[in-house]
């Protein structure tokens, strides 16, 4: 298998990277016989600051892009590349419903990081390809919402349990109530239910797709789906949002996980194509690549522009 600096090598030799992307992708998917596509985007790589969250997020707009990568293929089974930090709940729920309603089968195959919604669709898959350095993530959802000083991100189990301390300080100590009222009334209008609606479900849509999918055939699949849905959106237990969850951790909670490790020439392929991805991230302004191993799909660029003193 041809490490990162071989394969940057092969790229400064060939001056191409979507060449030699491509070609690894294709050799991936002549190996496995699978329709395969790329999801990746740039969060991980070694991108300048200031890059709006949305643009490496799973979108609305990615639905564009999945329709674009799969035009044309005609197989049953699908490999999808995942390497993501999340997004949208509901851009995810719709690529599900897209992606399912295309491929009988689908294997998601995670070269590093596939956290948050990207663990979402993941579950929605009938099994989940991962090394031993990669990781999915909690699926706890995170509320963006209007501040004084601008727009917030806060875990919406944290805002209910704010809110319940509250509660529980105002019962001990009424006087303790005007610092809470000044603090809840920031919150907008129906808020609490929002973060309510938002956590079931979140925790409701990947238990449900683990009961069709995932755990298909199995007697107890229900509450397998139901015990590994539940765990994933445990925010107590986690502690934080971006917490890694290794390949032995989402097997022990029932996922059908496949080392990647156990097939020695599938590793070097998929290692091959995320390495080269990255390498196409870190050498152009591409934020994001949907693609499929013919070469179709859709692309993000964003031209960034250093600001006067701003280090690089």
């Amino acid at each position: 298998m041809p490490t990162r600096d071989q394969i940057q090598q092969e790229l400064a030799k060939l001056g191409a990277q979507d060449v030699l992307r491509r070609r690894y992708l294709k050799g991936l998917a002549d190996y496995t016989k699978n329709d395969t596509v790329l999801y990746a985007t740039a969060f991980s790589s070694n991108k300048l600051p200031g890059i709006p969250g949305y643009i490496l997020s799973i979108t609305q707009q990615d639905i564009q892009g999945f329709m674009s990568a799969l035009n044309g293929l005609t197989g049953k089974s699908l490999d999808l590349i995942l390497h993501s930090p999340g997004g949208s709940l509901e851009a995810a729920d719709q690529i599900v419903q897209y992606l399912r309603s295309k491929f009988d089968h689908i294997r998601a195959i995670v070269p590093q990081n596939a956290m948050s919604a990207a663990t979402m669709i993941a579950c929605a898959c009938d099994e989940i390809v991962m090394g031993k350095h990669s990781a999915i993530g909690p699926i706890d959802p995170q509320i963006t919402f209007p501040t004084q000083t601008g727009h917030f991100t806060a875990p919406a189990h944290a805002i209910l349990a704010e809110f319940n301390q509250a509660r529980a300080d105002i019962i001990a100590d009424p006087r303790t109530a005007p610092l809470w009222v000044n603090k809840i009334n920031t919150y907008p209008a129906g808020f609490l239910n929002i973060c309510r609606d938002t956590i079931q479900l979140a925790e409701d849509k990947v238990a449900d797709w683990l009961e069709k999918f995932m755990f298909k055939g199995d007697a107890d699949a229900q509450q397998k789906a139901r015990t590994a849905a539940k765990w994933l959106a445990d925010a107590s237990n986690h502690k934080t949002h971006g917490r890694p969850i290794s390949l032995q951790q989402a097997q022990t909670i029932g996922l059908k996980v496949v080392p990647l490790e156990s097939d020695q020439t599938l590793q070097e392929h998929v290692l091959s194509v995320f390495h080269s991805t990255v390498l196409t991230f870190e050498s152009s302004n591409c934020m994001k690549r949907i693609e499929n191993h013919n070469g179709k799909g859709r692309f993000l660029n964003v031209n960034v522009q250093l600001v006067p003193g701003a280090a690089p």
